[in-house]
């Protein structure tokens, strides 16, 4: 088939789906999340700079405009030992009481195409979660402008979040803090993070003032505790050379922490996992069939030295709707309907967290 003809396809599949989702109904970020596993089963991996990643582009940008929201198409390239690979930011922005601006961005490349990842999880969680977000806000009142940004390039290395913050027109005006979402679903709790106290090295910054407070961060889990109770978000606990609940410069919050701005950063993983490294989140799930063998009294490989899948779904084969539906669906919908809710609560209110 070709790309033209998949495209449509494609874009006629998310179109009918759109219908049915549409509205407040609670299972719209459910619905949303389907509509995207049928559209990557046959669109496959969105590795930056591919096809697949600009007909994921077009799909996100089509799905917005349904809701009836404007989007802003943001090219941007950057040099590679290959070339010149060429991306796009795409943003939504919606309109509150204030003329200052709280951002909420999430990837939607992906990585491990090799491995058998279609990048459902990391991060097509991320992206559902903006498309439902933008749902669930509107018509409604809203102490801040809010603006949705899906970021390009990020696992080449935060392209996207970086040309971002590095624009000439001044894009960081007015913006006072920033959420991120990468991976929120999959894992076996849910967590929110904020930056390192220690400034990361922000040299593709032009005038770096880094941001580390955990105010947010501790926004979004009051709002959580309150909506959940014991089911909240949770703070890792303290490894070396990471304090409790604070996390590195992997994602697409660090080019906003290297500018000054409040940011916080919602995961699905398992901190209690003593994976490859210890205990640093890279394990995510604690179930057998994702490991060579899993000892459950130690939390961890029965063999480390044999050990071939650790638990790890980012970038793996697991990452792909195949190994994840059968067996984890209900945790799936359960994680990203908890998400929506705690990030739109949080909205409708950050005015009280965000000072």
């Amino acid at each position: 088939m070709k790309k033209t003809t998949l495209f449509l396809a494609l874009g006629l599949l998310a179109s009918s789906h759109q219908v049915l989702a549409h509205g407040d109904s609670p299972s719209y970020a459910w619905d949303q999340f389907e509509a995207l596993v049928e559209v990557s089963k046959k669109m496959g991996p969105r590795l930056a700079g591919t096809e697949q990643e600009r007909e994921m582009a077009n799909w996100l940008t089509g799905q917005w405009t349904t809701l009836g929201y404007q989007v802003k198409t943001l090219p941007f390239e950057y040099k590679t030992k290959k070339g010149m690979i060429k991306s796009s930011n795409l943003v939504v922005d919606i309109k509150g009481t204030s003329e200052q601006i709280l951002v909420v961005g999430a990837h939607y490349d992906s990585k491990g195409a090799k491995s058998g990842s279609l990048g459902i999880l990391d991060n097509g969680s991320g992206m559902v979660a903006l498309l439902a977000l933008a749902n669930d806000l509107k018509g409604k009142k809203l102490p801040f402008s809010v603006r949705l940004i899906a970021f390009g390039a990020e696992e080449n290395g935060l392209k996207g979040s970086k040309a971002y913050v590095n624009r000439d027109d001044k894009p960081l005006n007015n913006v006072v803090a920033m959420i991120n979402l990468d991976t929120i679903i999959g894992g076996d709790k849910l967590y929110v993070h904020s930056p390192l106290t220690k400034p990361y090295t922000c040299d593709y910054v032009k005038e770096a003032n880094f941001e580390s407070s955990p105010q947010l961060r501790e926004g979004l889990r009051a709002v959580s505790t309150r909506l959940y109770g014991d089911s909240a978000h949770l703070l890792h606990d303290a490894f070396k050379g990471y304090p409790q609940g604070e996390t590195g410069d992997w994602s697409d919050h660090a080019p906003f922490a290297c500018n000054g701005i409040k940011t916080a950063y919602l995961e699905a993983t398992n901190f209690a996992i003593k994976g490859k490294n210890g205990n640093d989140g890279y394990s995510q799930i604690a179930d057998k069939e994702y490991w060579t063998c899993f000892d459950e009294k130690n939390i961890g490989a029965c063999d480390r030295k044999k050990e071939k899948q650790w638990g790890e779904i980012w970038h793996t084969k697991f990452d792909h709707p195949d190994y994840l539906l059968p067996k984890l669906a209900p945790r799936l919908k359960s994680q990203l309907n908890q998400n929506v809710k705690v990030l739109a609560s949080f909205v409708l209110e950050a005015d009280k967290w965000i000072k």
